[in-house]
């Protein structure tokens, strides 16, 4: 990912980009049931990083498993590259806890971008006060620690009915979280800039008192002509 499309990126909102992924053919990039578990953070982006949960089985998934080194989810936490965003597939399963506190602070001191799961956190309050953006599935109770059972690392996964792939770059803001497939990425923050442009163009426009018809969207020749040159009046 492009560092200019990065910067742009952290200025386009979640329906921005979601709208410019409707144009490409994608209709299904918005990650359902998941919110910001403090509202009002900068925008996160970054590129994914994975982690998917199965059904435990208990005779697999004692709470002992976590003392082993090698569980899936601390090596998750201790590899997630910085910069990135850790996205974990925990079945929708607001009851299944995918990390807490301690993890997601590590996370953060190592320098991820975010963390993202469809599952829920225990200790949500304190995470909600770390210096890092965090989205779940809102549980109703204190999350189970033994629901679920990591299994695979950066593979591609399922994450709110959406297909996340390593590497495709996820945004998140008080909206929710948008996956961009790494491919489109830089195209999309292209169009980002284009339509945030035209979109000031159009505010002014709307202040002024013109009709929306023509103008949003924009379908009308004699507006396209007036927008090229108030372009050319800016630069």
């Amino acid at each position: 990912m492009l560092q200019a499309t990065k910067i742009q990126l952290k200025k386009t909102s979640t329906p921005t980009i979601a709208t410019i992924l409707f144009k490409l053919g994608l209709r299904n990039q918005f990650i359902q049931g998941v919110r910001p578990l403090a509202p009002g953070k900068p925008t996160m982006v970054g590129e994914a990083f994975t982690l998917r949960y199965i059904p435990a089985r208990e005779d697999l998934n004692p709470i002992t498993v976590f003392r082993d080194p090698e569980h899936p989810q601390r090596v998750a936490i201790e590899t997630c590259p910085a910069g990135s965003v850790l996205v974990m597939d925990s079945r929708k399963d607001a009851r299944a806890a995918s990390a807490g506190s301690l993890l997601v602070t590590r996370l953060m001191i190592r320098g991820a971008a975010g963390v993202v799961t469809d599952g829920g956190f225990r200790d949500s309050p304190i995470i909600a006060k770390l210096a890092i953006p965090a989205f779940h599935n809102s549980p109703s109770a204190p999350t189970n620690l033994t629901l679920n059972q990591a299994l695979d690392i950066n593979v591609p996964i399922g994450c709110g009915d959406v297909a996340v792939f390593p590497g495709d770059i996820m945004v998140g803001d008080d909206d929710g979280v948008m996956v961009i497939p790494a491919h489109l990425a830089d195209q999309v923050a292209e169009e980002a800039r284009k339509m945030e442009l035209y979109e000031v163009y159009v505010a002014e426009k709307i202040a002024q008192g013109q009709s929306i018809i023509g103008l949003y969207p924009l379908t009308s020749e004699e507006v396209k002509i007036d927008f090229e040159h108030w372009k050319e009046e800016r630069e």
